[in-house]
């Protein structure tokens, strides 16, 4: 393990301004704004406050002032914040993150976080400063695998898991695979699609949640194009992400712009969306981040992989209105030992990014419900 503090070279920040000042536009869309894909004005918007008026040394300097590791584990480095709560006798929390995002989604809620909890926020392997990857086969499994061992070398034999995304995906695979380290776990994006066993599976939702998951279909069948092309083809879609950052910008802030709850208006402030498309350009993963898609689908781990296991450590579910997969209670109870499930009032895939108070209120009621 080593200690680690970002120092981007000012020369790599030149090269972005100027690539950024050299960007060509493709034409006006035809289609309605958003219709098929980012639209191009919003976009436009993006480009130039990360050229005229974006600081990353603001960032940089936020982010390192957390404690931070570099940590080679089960295979893979995993670059790691660890903000210890005052209290040595506080619960071990890891946070596991998902695509587009990264530890960024956390930043606005580690301070609050520790008052409870010793934080430890994971890039994904591939992500970030933990990547680029170098080698085949790390799906959802190896990157489970990697945080429970980095835990470990933290000096915490037993912790609380949470995540979303794929970061839900790996805090799954914790509790089921790594059951002799992990207290609990807590998501807020869950899988448990129902089995064979269940001879009306439909039968058993509510009707707000038949209405839920019927918009979550909805949102799922005209949106996740991108996976389909992440699973099959991410070396051919990295060569335009890790050349142009306007290229990049354009494939990531779309998705903040599909999964969010946009009903008061964007809930993530500019700089924080561009702060985390940082997280990409500057480390030169988009491609690596892509991979994990490929990777998982071929080991079947992915979000589309069958799975009729079941987690047997307590389990929490924040259910935010606008996130993609709106899983029934009656279905998850069926593979998880849930103790915690909370409607929240709004927020969408982004729980931590779009709502970071009501996303630490959460966990702090779902540690009161371990007891």
């Amino acid at each position: 393990m080593d200690s680690f503090t970002i120092a981007v070279p000012e020369a790599q920040l030149d090269e972005l301004r100027l690539r950024l000042g050299r960007v060509r536009w493709p034409e006006s869309s035809p289609a309605a704004p958003w219709a098929q894909g980012m639209d191009l004005e919003t976009l436009q918007g993006y480009v130039d406050h990360w050229l005229n008026r974006y600081d990353w040394r603001r960032t940089e300097a936020e982010i390192n002032q957390w404690p931070q590791h570099l940590v080679h584990a089960a295979g893979e480095k995993l670059h790691v914040l660890h903000a210890r709560a005052d209290d040595p006798n506080a619960t071990p929390l890891v946070l596991t993150h998902g695509w587009p995002g990264s530890i960024v989604e956390f930043l606005d809620c580690i301070e609050t976080l520790r008052q409870r909890w010793h934080v430890v926020v994971v890039s994904m392997p591939g992500y970030g400063f933990s990547g680029p990857t170098h080698r085949r086969g790390v799906d959802t499994h190896a990157v489970a695998a990697a945080v429970a061992d980095t835990m470990a070398q933290l000096g915490y034999p037993r912790f609380v898991a949470q995540g979303g995304d794929w970061g839900a995906l790996v805090t799954r695979r914790l509790g089921e695979a790594h059951a002799d380290q992990v207290l609990a776990i807590h998501v807020n994006m869950l899988f448990a699609m129902p089995g064979p066993e269940m001879d009306d599976p439909m039968s058993l939702l509510t009707d707000s949640e038949r209405e839920r998951f019927t918009a979550a279909i909805g949102r799922i069948a005209h949106g996740t194009g991108y996976m389909a092309l992440q699973s099959t083809r991410p070396d051919a879609l990295g060569v335009g992400l890790e050349d142009s950052p306007v290229g990049l910008a354009g494939w990531i802030l779309e998705k903040f712009h599909a999964w969010t709850d946009r009903r008061d208006g964007m809930p993530i402030r500019i700089d924080r969306l561009l702060d985390n498309l940082m997280l990409y350009w500057l480390t030169g993963t988009a491609t690596s981040a892509a991979r994990l898609y490929c990777e998982s689908a071929r080991a079947g781990s992915s979000a589309t992989s069958p799975w009729t296991g079941r987690v047997g450590v307590p389990t929490g579910h924040a259910v935010y209105p606008y996130e993609l997969l709106q899983t029934p209670r009656a279905w998850a109870e069926r593979r998880y030992d849930i103790v915690h499930w909370a409607d929240q009032p709004r927020g969408g895939h982004f729980a931590a990014f779009e709502q970071p108070a009501l996303f630490c209120a959460d966990l702090a009621a779902f540690r009161d419900a371990l007891g």
